[in-house]
């Protein structure tokens, strides 16, 4: 991403639907698999302007690392408390992540060229037992002017997502579509912004603040599917395979 993509998350990850429903998503997943506890480690690879290190660092004790100067710097400007390391994974986070017990993968594979051999020195960097949780675009069809602003390489299928770890030492314990119930009407912004030839919000994305009550509801429908995701952890139910706005996945490092 550039400036002005790092300067559209600062202003909207704290308040926008989209981000605080994946960061309660992703809250009730790890719950389920980490119980809070200030001597469990994350570590929020690609953490970007911070906002999500920050709201898990007040339950765990964790830890940013981004390789764009620029997102480091709005990320320690806005967040001092945390701490927050330039650099690219997992060179220099090589020691952290041998101790960590949970590595924080969001919206991050789909600015990385190859995305498989960076997945492959990931797990072999992380510790047995630790979990990885991985968050990426979903579905090709909704490929518009806002991915190309952030910088994005693909969109993925589950099947494209699920090859990543294949024959990695690690057990799959979900794998999903999300954000499935906003799935028409994101849709239908993307067709209308390609046809458009540009997003339509800040910073060359479709980010744009909606009025608070719209803004409320949308968070409660995305953080909604919370449920059915951990449904998933627990039991033998089909997840969602159709349509989703984005794809999730929770792995773990066998051995």
């Amino acid at each position: 991403m550039q400036l002005p993509q790092f300067r559209a998350h600062a202003a909207f990850e704290e308040v926008h639907w989209w981000f605080c429903g994946r960061r309660e998503i992703v809250r009730t997943l790890l719950h389920r698999l980490l119980p809070p506890r200030r001597d469990s480690r994350i570590v929020d690879v690609g953490c970007g302007t911070g906002g999500n290190t920050v709201a898990f660092a007040r339950e765990y004790t964790c830890m940013g690392i981004d390789p764009d100067p620029n997102a480091i710097a709005f990320a320690r400007e806005r967040f001092p408390q945390c701490r927050f390391v330039g650099g690219s994974v997992p060179r220099d986070c090589a020691d952290a992540l041998r101790v960590v017990d949970a590595v924080l993968l969001l919206d991050v594979l789909e600015h990385v060229r190859d995305d498989a051999q960076f997945v492959r020195e990931l797990v072999a960097a992380m510790k047995p037992g630790a979990y990885l949780f991985i968050m990426v675009p979903a579905d090709p069809l909704l490929w518009s002017p806002h991915d190309e602003g952030f910088g994005h390489f693909r969109r993925y299928t589950l099947e494209s997502l699920r090859l990543l770890w294949r024959g990695q030492p690690v057990r799959e314990l979900l794998l999903s579509l999300c954000n499935v119930r906003l799935y028409w009407p994101v849709r239908f912004l993307r067709l209308f912004t390609r046809m458009r030839g540009k997003p339509l919000g800040q910073g060359d994305s479709d980010l744009a603040l909606p009025p608070f009550f719209l803004n409320a509801f949308l968070r409660r429908v995305f953080a909604g599917e919370a449920g059915r995701l951990v449904g998933l952890l627990t039991s033998q139910k089909a997840p969602w395979k159709r349509h989703g706005v984005s794809a999730i996945a929770v792995v773990q490092r066998i051995s």
